[in-house]
Order: structure tokens, then C-alpha cells, then sequence
């Protein structure tokens, strides 16, 4: 169960490419989606993880929030990134050289 809203979930060409290369990829790129929709931000620093936090609280608060949800995780195919934009709209995942 995700926190917030999510939108469409996209992936760029190469977490496309990563996923059909290897089964334990796919398996890895979801299990990054599944903790940034629990509110597990990864390997993000204490001050970024408390702005995820406060985007949480304001749009609980207030309806909305100006603050887009990102997080990171250190993976064996490398760093991978998810970011949910402010509006919710989308969530993209992303390799971090595709940022």
C-alpha cells in the first residue's frame, strides 16, 4: 500500500533496457518502487529524507504540496533513482546517469 498517490509509474530507456536484460533486475527495480511508495527514501541523507517527510505532512494537512518525492537506492546495476512529482501526477524511475 503506497503512501500517496503515484500517477502512471514510467521508466526511462535505461531502467526499459536494465529490466529486460535480467530477471533480477526487474525484481530489484520493483522492490526500489515498492519502498519509495512506503515511505522508505533509501540512501538519502537525513536532510532530504525529512523534506519527503514534510511534503507527506503538507499534503495530509493541506491537500497539496509544492514539494516533489525522491529517493535513491544503492543497487548491484547501480544507483537507481524514484522520483513522484508534486502534483503526483507521474513517478518516474530512472537510472542516476540518466538524471
Amino acid at each position: 500500500m503506497s503512501l500517496f498517490e503515484t500517477g502512471p509509474v514510467l521508466m526511462t530507456s535505461g531502467i526499459r533496457e536494465l529490466i529486460y536484460s535480467d530477471q533480477k533486475a526487474t525484481d530489484t527495480v520493483q522492490r526500489c518502487l515498492d519502498r519509495h511508495c512506503r515511505g522508505d527514501w533509501g540512501n538519502l541523507d537525513k536532510e532530504d529524507k525529512q523534506l519527503n517527510q514534510n511534503s507527506l505532512a503538507d499534503e495530509k494537512e493541506r491537500g497539496f504540496t509544492y514539494d516533489s518525492l525522491f529517493s535513491s537506492y544503492d543497487t548491484d546495476f547501480g544507483k537507481i533513482y524514484v522520483i513522484t512529482e508534486c502534483d503526483r501526477s507521474v513517478t518516474t524511475i530512472m537510472l542516476a546517469e540518466e538524471y
